[in-house]
Formats: C-alpha cells, sequence, structure tokens
C-alpha cells in the first residue's frame, strides 16, 4: 500500500507520521516538485480559491497514483468551509483524486487517530501498538519558549495570521524578505508558545463557542500586543480567503496598536501599503523613546 503524506499547512508533525507508516510497512510518498510547480497544478484546477488550498491541492496531483494521502487538519474560523472540511470538499471539486485523509497535527487526538488509521491500513492490532511504541518520542511536543522579541535597532511587530500561511516557508517567505528589507522585526504567530496562546485564547468572549482558528488568533494577538516591545500588529491573510480576512478584520478592532490587514500570495514580494505602516510604527516608537528621555516629560 502507497501513502501519501503532505508537508503543507504548517505540518509540524510530518516526521511522526512518516515514521509511523514505515513502521507499519507502507511505501510513503511525500512531494517533492518545487512549490511553484505544486501550486501552478493547484491554481489551473481551483483559480478562485485561497492560495493554501491551491497548494494542497498541486501536492496531491504530484503525488500521482496513491491509495491515500494524509493532510494535516488545520483551526478553522468562523464561515471557514475548506477549514472545516478540505478532505470532504476536493474530492467534490476535483475527480479522481486518491482518498484524502485528516489527521491531527499534534495534540492528544494524535496518538488514537493513529491507531485508527493503522487499523485501517493494516488490520493488525499488534503491529499498530507496536509502531505507535516506537514513534513515541516523535509526537512529543518540544518545550516552547518565546522567540525574541528585539532585534538590534529594529523596530518590532507582531505578524498575526494563520499557520496554514505563516509557518509555510513556500507561502510566507515573501512577507519575512519584504518585512526584513523596511527593518521591521517581524515576530510571527506560530512561533509562539501553543499553551500561552491557548490559555489567553479562552478569555476571548464567547470561547465556548468559538472556532479554535479565531481563538488561536486572538490568544497569539493578546500574547503579543501587551509586550512593550511590539509596536504594531501586522495581520496577514491567505490571498483569496474570504472566511480569514473576515477573521482578522474582528481581530483588529479588538487592538489598539497601530494595525494592518494584509493578503498574502505565493510568491508575492511587495506590498506598497507596508512602506506606510513601517513609518507609522517606527514614528510612534522614536517619539515615545524621545518622550522617555525628556526629564520633563517623566516628571
Amino acid at each position: 500500500m502507497k501513502v501519501g503524506l503532505l508537508d503543507t499547512l504548517g505540518a509540524r508533525h510530518g516526521r511522526y507520521w512518516a515514521a509511523f507508516l514505515k513502521e507499519l510497512g507502507l511505501e510513503v510518498a511525500v512531494p517533492a516538485l518545487p512549490a511553484a510547480e505544486a501550486l501552478a497544478l493547484g491554481r489551473s484546477s481551483l483559480p478562485d480559491e485561497p492560495v493554501q488550498v491551491q497548494l494542497t491541492l498541486g501536492r496531491v496531483l504530484e503525488l500521482g497514483r496513491v491509495d491515500a494521502v494524509l493532510i494535516p487538519q488545520t483551526p478553522a474560523v468562523a464561515s471557514d468551509a475548506w477549514g472545516e472540511a478540505l478532505t470532504d470538499l476536493l474530492p467534490r471539486r476535483i475527480s479522481g483524486l486518491p482518498q484524502l485523509i485528516a489527521i491531527p497535527d499534534g495534540g492528544e487526538a494524535m496518538p488514537a487517530a493513529a491507531t485508527e488509521l493503522g487499523q485501517r491500513f493494516t488490520r493488525n492490532p499488534a503491529r499498530v501498538r507496536l509502531a505507535l511504541e516506537r514513534v513515541k518520542p516523535l509526537g512529543a511536543e518540544k518545550r516552547a519558549e518565546m522567540p525574541r522579541l528585539s532585534l538590534g535597532s529594529r523596530v518590532t511587530v507582531a505578524v498575526i495570521g494563520p499557520r496554514s500561511l505563516l509557518a509555510d516557508p513556500d507561502l510566507s517567505g515573501g512577507l519575512k524578505a519584504a518585512l526584513d528589507a523596511l527593518g521591521l522585526h517581524g515576530v510571527y504567530s506560530p512561533e509562539l508558545p501553543a499553551s500561552q496562546v491557548a490559555e489567553r485564547g479562552e478569555r476571548m468572549d464567547n470561547a465556548a463557542r468559538a472556532p479554535s482558528g479565531e481563538k488561536e488568533l486572538f490568544g497569539a494577538l493578546k500574547l503579543l500586543e501587551g509586550k512593550s516591545a511590539v509596536r504594531g500588529v501586522l495581520l496577514a491573510s491567505p490571498a483569496r480567503d474570504g472566511a480569514h480576512r473576515a477573521a482578522l478584520n474582528r481581530l483588529a478592532a479588538m487592538t489598539h496598536k497601530p494595525a494592518l490587514i494584509i493578503d498574502v500570495d505565493a510568491g508575492q514580494t511587495e506590498w506598497p501599503e507596508l512602506e506606510t505602516f513601517r513609518d507609522r510604527v517606527t514614528l510612534g516608537a522614536t517619539a515615545r523613546a524621545a518622550a522617555s528621555d525628556d526629564p520633563g516629560e517623566a516628571s
């Protein structure tokens, strides 16, 4: 049996799943095309859909003849059909795809999902148990620390967006380069300690009913905007993703720091509005520094 394993959507535990499948004696197929070519495959079939969906489809198509493809789950925001049911929607839109299976990308649900998947693929409980034991260390969550909030003389900005965008270097690389070129130090929401983000996410209004993706974005914002080093908030939405754009619009209304919402597409390297944003946060930081150095202001 040949099973495809995708590394898209900001996947964190690809090594766990690859090792597990190999321990089961299955052949594992992984994407190999350059991201631009895979994206072109997906975009030709779904030209109007979000960029992360296009890349995921392209990666599925490049695998060719496989029996199933494992795709990491992502937390959905409100009205986010792709986030809620990507593995169900893609086969409805594109005929001839292999079986698509959503898998947890970490957390307590991952071993249980692996057990169920192993039983389905092998019908051999003993082998599944042995495979789970052998790959268990790969599933452990690494202790996460806060990323560096200051870098030399650069002004720090929080960059908030879905992991499927910001944790994928093929999609977010252009944005990171653009911020560096403008002299901004970006602190990206996927780099934050998940436990701290989750704790603050539960403080969101109506948290019990809020989609997990909304709570994750809210928690990241609240964790970063209270840091004195953070001078502004950049909210990054995947291109053509109306659900995330709407969620980030709601988030922008919750911060008192200078904020900007942008759309990010694969291969994009320029955002003219970033220069104005840079000037806002840089001049604001300079003014605050001058005020703190003025004895009259301090008294």
